[in-house]
């Protein structure tokens, strides 16, 4: 960063009041629109400047693009945190400024309520083929009970849910992060997700848009890799696993919850499934090519899948290459 755009960007009145509204949480351009009462031309202005400062970050997600801001306390420069601190040192002081920013965030209550009614209507017409699915094995209370205690007690550091969905997992492991990312290909699903984390701190946060095999993240970025229900999806699942593995610092944590191998092929067609579920030689397998220390796995049975959770420890050697007959497998 440099000082002179930094200040010249802070130097609007409307683009100061973004950033304090960015800083409670990720806002897609129209919703910032919306809360400023400005057109989305206007407001789009405004964001280049800041952005181009290197204040605010975009993220595109299918034809939406969200803003959130890139001076939080886990991401900023030295100048950007600096920034951060004056921004909410003059919304102390500055009788004026904090009127107007607290005015704005009670606007912010209809964006977290238009994305409520966006959810619920996406979950009612979704319902009836999720409920099949879930009638199938554990039910998700014991399972994530099981995952919290298979995590052990320690905090997760800076915390990866791959294939994160709603974010109903990011959610549950929050509390016992210090960062949490989320990762799903769908733009909708990350939708979703936003509007169920909309109340962790905005620096606590990122929901990424990207693919398991090919993480956008710098090697050894995250304590604690999770994959929930996410790699029967993968038709290769050994890529997906060495890419956790190298965003994986040596040390961290990977946990793996999936169904055990199955034979309801119907599941193939009526919900995707690339892998019907896996043996523990089969996992235990890809996570040493992948570099983890496997532990050993963890058992839920249902009527008829059963669910399991693996999970491994990332060995400082990452140099392995996935066997041969991983590549041969169809199920």
């Amino acid at each position: 960063m440099r000082i002179e755009p930094t200040l010249r960007a802070l130097a609007d009145p409307t683009r100061l009041r973004i950033m304090r509204l960015l800083a409670a949480m990720e806002l897609a351009v129209g919703e910032l629109a919306q809360v400023l009462g400005q057109s989305q031309p206007r407001v789009s202005r405004h964001i280049k400047i800041l952005c181009d400062a290197g204040l605010a970050e975009r993220r595109k997600e299918g034809a939406w693009v969200f803003l959130r801001s890139a001076i939080g306390e886990h991401r900023a420069p030295p100048l950007g945190a600096a920034a951060a601190r004056m921004l909410a040192m003059a919304e102390q002081d500055d009788a004026q400024f904090a009127a107007r920013c607290a005015e704005d965030r009670r606007h912010l209550a209809a964006i977290r309520a238009g994305r409520e009614t966006a959810a619920q209507a996406y979950f009612a017409r979704h319902a009836a083929e999720w409920d099949e699915l879930r009638g199938l094995h554990s039910p998700d209370g014991p399972v994530e009970a099981a995952l919290v205690r298979a995590l052990g007690g320690e905090s997760l550091g800076a915390l990866l849910d791959i294939g994160t969905g709603t974010g109903r997992i990011a959610e549950l492991l929050a509390s016992r992060a210090n960062h949490v990312t989320g990762l799903d290909k769908s733009p909708e699903m990350l939708r979703l997700a936003r509007t169920r984390l909309q109340d962790l701190p905005a620096d606590r946060l990122d929901l990424v848009q990207g693919d398991f095999t090919a993480l956008p993240f710098a090697s050894e970025s995250f304590d604690t890799v999770i994959f929930h229900q996410v790699l029967h999806y993968a038709q290769e699942p050994a890529p997906a696993l060495a890419e956790a593995a190298r965003v994986c610092r040596p040390g961290g944590t990977i946990a793996i919850v999936d169904f055990a191998a199955h034979d309801r092929e119907e599941l193939r067609t009526q919900h995707a499934h690339a892998r019907l579920g896996f043996s523990d030689e089969q996992m235990l397998g890809l996570l040493a090519d992948a570099g983890f220390r496997a532990a050993p796995p963890v058992a839920l049975p249902g009527k008829p899948l059963t669910v399991k959770i693996w999970t491994g420890q990332r060995l400082a050697d990452q140099a392995h290459a996935p066997r041969a007959s991983h590549k041969k497998e169809v199920r």
